[in-house]
């Protein structure tokens, strides 16, 4: 058994020790084929002419130098403009409203209609509405992304943007309101027409 282990080990030792003569071999190609980095890397390399020490060098494969900001330079600007992002309380008071609004007339709705499982519940800022066999709604408010999210059993998900033009929640993608298609969704699926605005 350790005769197989030491045959083993030998066997991957000459296998690594191939592979890397192959890629000091072809150092000189990369050296010649490349910007003067590469150079001025091989003015570097470590004596002794080590397969390893080659191999494992700085800079031997790279051609470009890591760029440096100098003392002068200004930061690149941020992905997010931050002066563009609605404040924080402002987006709680209209996404409260929104979500308080729905819970009203929805609870209303429900009243008048006589649907087994139809039951709207409204906890930890998510507001929760079971249709029964014909599924479930979630709204609930994304403070970071100041988003409105809508899960639909017949839409699927959805993220609503505030839009001052329109004084409206509206999903980006396709431009479509957020009242608007609950009241299609939900007239559909109970058969009656809902008013959510």
């Amino acid at each position: 058994m350790a005769a197989r282990k030491l045959i083993f080990g030998l066997t991957a030792a000459r296998r690594a020790s191939s592979r890397a003569s192959v890629l000091l071999r072809a150092s000189p190609l990369l050296e010649a084929s490349t910007s003067a980095s590469h150079a001025t890397a091989a003015a570097t390399k470590p004596s002794g002419g080590s397969p390893w020490a080659l191999l494992f060098s700085s800079r031997v494969f790279s051609s470009t130098p890591p760029a440096q900001q100098s003392a002068g330079d200004v930061p690149a600007p941020s992905a997010v403009d931050h002066k563009l992002i609605m404040p924080e309380d402002k987006f709680h008071k209209l996404a409260d409203d929104t979500i308080h609004d729905l819970l009203e007339k929805l609870e209303e709705y429900g009243d008048s209609q006589q649907m087994d499982g139809f039951d709207i519940d409204y906890g930890n800022q998510v507001l929760t509405l079971r249709l029964g066999d014909l599924g479930t709604y979630v709204v609930n408010k994304q403070t970071p992304n100041r988003q409105i999210w809508l899960s639909s059993p017949v839409s699927g998900p959805a993220r609503f943007d505030w839009d001052a033009a329109t004084d409206s929640w509206i999903y980006r993608r396709t431009g479509v309101n957020l009242m608007r298609l609950l009241e299609k969704e939900i007239g559909e699926l109970c058969g009656t027409p809902v008013d959510l605005s």
